[in-house]
């Protein structure tokens, strides 16, 4: 498996990681979560180090299985986890970084993950009752007493990001980055390359939706997630394929499959891009993993910029009063 580095003094990690949400939270159905295990240790034997939980997938039994899981193979994984929000009668609340939550959350999930340090950790969105500063003051400290190794910021502006950095230098950020959500390219891609952060793409293949398996005519339960998102509106459904026709193109080209493509563009962008598409299947983890391995030229990228950028995709990705609150 390839490795890449995440920004100048990050950890090195496959190309390819893993985001573990679904396997306890936001799609339906949940999975076994013997089965889970037995995925992440396959992949983990398959060349995959990066492995992606938070305290709220669950709340709280995602890390539960990502800790059970590579328990076997801790020294030769990085795991990342995240703070930021309250959980109340088991559900997730308001978002919340105060110094002395951010220290208790620790200390739980280290406890969930089986180890004695977190890789890398998150906030997982901004808090806006709590200075940039005194968080990653915080977690500065956590750094300094060996139970965290590196700082991260999910969601985060150029101006957070810029404001955590002068304080403790912040390794990744972690933002939603695809072929069908291009907003990074505007202002936080330039902000990472100067500051040597890494970026760490979350839903890199639209929820699903670019890997060609989600017709106009899909129906989802209402206790998935996607059905509360206006990109997943029957009307957005069907006027977006635009894109997952053109990405079908270039696979068919490459002798590769949607989702590798979607994938392989990811990795084309930068060489501290590290995406970390979920998935709960075997044959698409492995799929996932095979993206490392498709080239795409100087050529191809510029066929595919030139290509979508005729095409207007419809929708917006959240609810506009999900946007900052959501756990995803």
């Amino acid at each position: 498996m390839k490795t890449r580095k995440l920004g100048n003094s990050g950890p090195e990690v496959s190309a390819i990681g893993l985001g573990c949400m679904g396997m306890s939270f936001a799609y339906d159905p949940i999975p076994d979560r013997k089965e889970m295990i037995a995925l992440i240790r396959k992949a983990c034997e398959a060349g995959e180090t990066f492995f992606d939980t938070a305290e709220i997938y669950g709340p709280y039994t995602n890390e539960e299985i990502v800790g059970e899981a590579v328990a076997p193979f801790r020294d030769k994984v990085v795991i990342a986890t995240k703070f930021g929000f309250d959980v109340t009668e088991g559900k997730q609340g308001g978002t919340n970084s105060r110094p002395e939550h951010i220290r208790q959350v620790v200390e739980q999930s280290l406890k969930r993950l089986r180890t004695d340090v977190i890789d890398l950790l998150y906030q997982h969105r901004v808090d806006p009752d709590v200075p940039i500063e005194e968080v990653a003051g915080t977690v500065k400290d956590l750094i300094q007493a060996g139970k965290v190794k590196h700082f991260g910021l999910s969601e985060a502006g150029v101006q957070t990001i810029r404001r955590a950095h002068a304080v403790q230098p912040v390794t990744a950020v972690q933002s939603e980055y695809s072929l069908w959500w291009r907003r990074p390219e505007e202002e936080l891609i330039p902000i990472l390359e100067e500051l040597g952060t890494g970026l760490v793409p979350f839903s890199p293949l639209g929820r699903g939706y670019l890997t060609g398996t989600i017709g106009t005519n899909t129906i989802f339960s209402q206790t998935d997630f996607r059905s509360k998102l206006p990109r997943f509106t029957p009307e957005a459904l069907k006027a977006n394929q635009a894109i997952v026709a053109l990405i079908r193109r270039m696979a068919q080209e490459k002798e590769a499959t949607p989702a590798q493509i979607a994938l392989a563009w990811l990795l084309a962008q930068k060489p501290w891009i590290v995406p970390i598409p979920g998935t709960t299947k075997w044959n698409r983890l492995r799929e996932n993993l095979g993206a490392a391995e498709v080239e795409l030229t100087a050529a191809d990228l510029k066929h595919i910029d030139e290509a979508s950028s005729g095409i207007v995709l419809t929708k917006e990705r959240y609810p506009e009063a999900h946007e900052r609150t959501t756990g995803l």
